[in-house]
């Protein structure tokens, strides 16, 4: 298992994170998926590492994005 974090923009509600939480959570090995919507991060546990297209897609698909994307 792997667990990688990342920042996302643009979250405001618990709605905002539960969109991220499901778009990401579809990913191929992905067991686990915890927002920070206070700050943004979000920490993905996944049995291999994910890749960066993958992770910046699924969060595209919920309406926000990667900070420095």
């Amino acid at each position: 298992m792997t667990t990688s974090t990342y920042t996302v923009v643009g979250m405001t509600c618990d709605h905002c994170a539960g969109s991220v939480r499901e778009e990401l959570g579809r990913l191929d090995g992905v067991s686990q998926v915890d927002v920070d919507l206070a700050t943004g991060n979000v920490d993905v546990t996944s049995a291999a590492p994910l890749g960066d297209d993958d992770v910046k897609a699924a969060v595209e698909e919920a309406g926000y994005q990667l900070a420095g994307s």
